[in-house]
């Protein structure tokens, strides 16, 4: 059972002030961002935050205000995750495991465990909610699975660094008080880490929604809701990706996209979808026909849209993300 979000309570401290839990809250999204993109996964990152801010009220008499709050709890939040990440294994993409599986061949397979994967997560818990549109759309660029996966073949520390000095703007000199080491240190280990990071680049912002994506994401739910491959393979890139975690298996083309969707997908039928953001687009909580009329939980489809065309199609077949994303538990029927 994934972790829920915990009500502190006040300790008997002359010290914690009455609004420390207001002031905590305050820094709820930022810290929610910072420790998405170091750990890969929505979920950790909401108990990472919420470690966080348990270590901070039973260790608010610590601190001594020679820096802000805001640095003292991200310096906090960098040593829980890093106390996460430890280990060999790191979170990935379908894509990130080898080729794609010709249609021909083309089965669901064997399952991984959740932990395999790069998970998703709500625009709404990461992205500011007002301030300069170019932060909004930074953060959203940064968020986006394919750069989410590449931070996460990085050595953890370096992953900080990188996060906060390209991401988050901080000069290296924070950087190097907040892990305790040097502005050289923190140089090499920023050049190590874009060096790795190869050609994603995390000075490119995210595009905003206009109305011609807009009409293409309404002309991607009709076409799903009729079932009419045709036309939605029409909106695809001739290069597009189809995923779906927990499985490894990934199809690229539209013929193989269509295959599929004709093929072992043909469950999706009669499926409805509902709107939500995650990682900087737009996605859609996918149901699937039940047998009272209405429609269950099926999967979280994520897609990524470029030049007016769908270029990824990733479906995560994990309910449990519905929760987090306020979709219905169930649709009714009609």
């Amino acid at each position: 059972m994934r972790a829920r979000r915990l009500t502190l309570v006040p300790m008997a401290n002359d010290v914690v002030t009455a609004d420390l839990e207001v002031q905590l809250e305050a820094h709820r999204r930022e810290l929610t961002a910072y420790s998405y993109r170091m750990l890969g996964s929505g979920f950790e990152a909401e108990d990472a935050v919420q470690e966080t801010f348990i270590r901070a009220w039973k260790n608010i008499d610590r601190f001594e205000g020679r820096s802000s709050l805001r640095s003292w709890l991200y310096r906090i939040a960098t040593n829980v995750c890093l106390d996460m990440v430890r280990g060999p294994q790191r979170r990935a993409r379908p894509m990130d495991f080898g080729p794609s599986t010709p249609i021909e061949s083309a089965v669901v397979g064997t399952a991984h465990s959740e932990k395999t994967w790069v998970q998703p997560i709500p625009d709404a818990r990461v992205v500011p909610a007002d301030g300069d549109p170019a932060d909004q759309a930074l953060a959203r660029e940064t968020i986006r699975l394919a750069f989410i996966a590449a931070l996460q073949n990085l050595p953890p520390k370096q992953r900080a660094v990188l996060i906060l000095r390209e991401v988050l703007r901080w000069q290296a000199s924070e950087v190097a008080e907040l892990l305790d080491t040097t502005v050289a240190s923190v140089n090499s280990a920023l050049q190590r880490a874009r060096e790795t990071m190869g050609d994603v680049n995390i000075d490119e912002t995210a595009t905003t929604v206009d109305d011609d994506q807009q009409e293409l994401l309404a002309r991607y739910v009709d076409a799903f809701e009729r079932y009419d491959i045709a036309e939605l393979v029409s909106m695809l890139r001739a290069d597009a990706v189809l995923s779906m975690p927990p499985y490894a298996l990934w199809l690229q083309g539209r013929d193989d996209i269509a295959g599929w969707f004709l093929g072992e997908g043909i469950g999706c039928k009669g499926s409805k979808l509902v709107a939500v953001e995650a990682n900087g687009g737009p996605a859609f909580g996918s149901y699937r026909s039940d047998e009272q009329g209405g429609h269950a939980p099926w999967a979280l489809q994520i897609l990524e849209v470029e030049d007016g065309l769908i270029v990824g199609h990733h479906n995560f077949l994990d309910t449990e993300l519905f929760e987090q994303f306020g979709l219905p538990a169930h649709l009714p029927a009609s």
